[in-house]
């Protein structure tokens, strides 16, 4: 099979792929209002008066004894720990991340859980560190925001890439336009997750996430038009001259005169 037979299923390849990270995209979208929904009822959570017999919607500190803590770092797992009440009753714990308090845990010590709806939410060191659980709800909106970003900019120019690769057949000058598209789409999605992973090492609020990808966004979408308008008007082709073929030998030279030459039998 040729590579222009493998055209039309690369094409379609990357529709397929459009369409399932829309549809990731939307989801994700839709998850943002619950998320800032539950983090505001996190925030605004009075503390309890005594200690709850049921899950409940107050914050109620609870001392723990580290028993293990893992990192798993370099693994899939999510970082756990181990934990035990005074009355010896095990808790385990885990969370999104190592650091800063998972990292630090060492079995015997002593750490403060926050208790809400039933769930440890966050984790409290002896040196006054925090760091929020899988469960906690601090963060999941902007974790939402990004992989919205990421995944229905990268969805969307991916799909207008396919459909016009599709819809370009043997257009040389169009399947280059498409293929600019959806590259650029690949570096929309990157940036999201680049923007999403700098947000939670500097605690940044999430309308600065949405003020620098969206800068970097405005600037590969006026990259792409131009660089796809530009392809198709011809200006990316390649003007150089083809190189010549294999070199062949020189022409033989014109035959030599005779010693003599015409002038010499005539003057004889």
């Amino acid at each position: 099979m040729g590579a222009g037979d493998n055209k039309p299923a690369r094409n379609v390849m990357w529709l397929l792929i459009a369409l399932v990270t829309l549809a990731v995209g939307v989801g994700t979208a839709l998850e943002i209002r619950g998320a800032l929904a539950r983090e505001r009822e996190f925030r605004a959570a009075p503390a309890c008066t005594s200690v709850p017999v049921q899950a409940s919607g107050c914050l109620w500190k609870q001392k723990f004894t580290v028993r293990t803590a893992v990192t798993h770092r370099g693994e899939r797992a999510s970082p756990e720990a181990h934990l035990e009440l005074p009355s010896g009753k095990p808790w385990r714990v885990t969370f999104r991340k190592a650091d800063p308090v998972v990292s630090e845990m060492k079995p015997d010590d002593k750490v403060v859980g926050l208790i809400w709806h039933g769930q440890v939410v966050e984790v409290r060191d002896a040196d006054g560190r925090r760091q929020q659980t899988s469960e906690g709800p601090v963060g999941w909106p902007e974790d939402r925001l990004g992989g919205a970003l990421a995944c229905l900019s990268f969805g969307l120019t991916a799909l207008v890439g396919a459909a016009c690769g599709l819809f370009a057949r043997d257009n040389r000058r169009r399947a280059t336009a498409a293929r600019i598209v959806r590259w650029h789409g690949v570096g929309m999605g990157g940036a999201a997750i680049l923007t999403l992973w700098a947000q939670g090492a500097n605690s940044w609020p999430m309308w600065a996430m949405l003020a620098i990808w969206g800068s970097v966004a405005l600037l590969l979408c006026v990259s792409m038009l131009a660089f796809a308008i530009g392809a198709v008007r011809g200006d990316l082709d390649d003007e150089t001259p083809s190189s010549p073929g294999p070199s062949s030998p020189p022409p033989p030279p014109p035959p030599a005169l005779p010693s003599g030459g015409p002038g010499a039998r005539a003057t004889g």
